[in-house]
């Protein structure tokens, strides 16, 4: 198979692209390097250097003639999308729609796009349905929600399978520790270094946290499957990729001095304005549809985080 990934030089991006190589496809990478790194691209990818708003998208998305299409590339910092929510949107939404326009005039046949648990927002029950009521509590999770709707809007009509992956909090070799890198990212780097860790808040706010490699086994998954992904109904689209687990943030960090072997001290500061208290997905959706389910414990996922961050492998 013939598989595009945009934001294939990102942190989930490059593990996809890794693990499709692996299994035998063709891959194309589109991004701009704006958080991907060039080191991660392997040589054996077709490559283009482009954001998805550049006007030459369409164009080179017709000359990988893909297959299918995963979209990765997003703006994904909460905190930026509340200093910049013109920007996020921009990105978000109409990147998510210029995507899905050339991925149709392409002739793609399925357009997996990322979506997040941030649509949500403060749940209501936990682990949460994809039908639970959405109510964002800041503008990334805004873009998200309304990248989802225009997904279906443009590929729909054009007959062009499509589905939205809700990921929870997703974890890994490759992510960046730096800024707003993921909480496991930013920890991992801290420990190995020697240096105190911060957490924002009493560290009894929850998330569902997930392994990149279950991650991207969960796309291809999807990428397999004979069915439509896309079915009638509310969010009928839409998929939580996620454990199901609900996690504080303090027994994060507990898991992790273990990992790392770190004795120091642990830091907290103010809570951040936007960050809901409680989040973790319901992921028997993902199973019933495309037969996947996470399989990669906190303690062992964590484990291979910190030896990456220790060894770079």
């Amino acid at each position: 198979m013939r598989i595009l990934v945009t934001g294939g030089a990102g942190f989930i991006g490059s593990n996809l692209a890794q693990l499709l190589l692996a299994e035998g496809h063709e891959v194309g990478i589109i991004d701009d390097l704006s958080t991907g790194k060039a080191e991660n691209v392997h040589a054996s990818t077709w490559f283009r250097e482009m954001s998805v708003l550049d006007a030459g998208l369409a164009e080179s998305v017709t000359e990988f003639a893909p297959d299918a299409v995963v979209h990765l590339a997003a703006q994904v910092s909460v905190h930026e999308s509340m200093r910049d929510p013109e920007r996020d949107r921009a990105i978000n939404v109409e990147g998510t729609r210029a995507v899905a326009r050339a991925a149709a005039a392409a002739g793609a046949r399925r357009v997996i796009s990322a979506s997040s648990a941030a649509v949500y927002g403060e749940p209501e029950v936990v682990p949460l349905p994809e039908t639970a009521r959405k109510a964002p509590t800041n503008p990334y999770g805004a873009s998200k929600l309304e990248a989802e709707s225009v997904l279906a809007e443009e590929l729909r009509p054009r007959r062009v399978d499509f589905a939205s992956f809700r990921f929870s909090n997703v974890y890994g070799p490759r992510q960046d520790a730096l800024g707003e890198g993921g909480v496991v990212a930013i920890f991992a780097n801290r420990m190995v270094a020697g240096e105190p860790p911060a957490i924002f808040g009493d560290g009894l706010q929850t998330r569902d946290f997930i392994y990149v490699g279950d991650v991207v086994t969960a796309v291809l998954a999807a990428l397999r499957v004979d069915s439509p992904l896309a079915q009638s109904g509310t969010d009928g689209h839409a998929f939580n990729v996620s454990t199901g687990t609900e996690l504080s943030v303090e027994h994060l960090a507990e898991t992790m001095r273990e990992a790392a072997g770190y004795r120091g001290a642990v830091e907290h500061l103010p809570a951040r304005e936007g960050d809901v208290e409680r989040s973790a997905l319901d992921p028997t959706k993902a199973a019933c549809v495309f037969g996947w389910r996470a399989a990669v414990p906190l303690e062992r996922g964590v484990a291979m985080t910190v030896r990456w961050f220790s060894h770079g492998e």
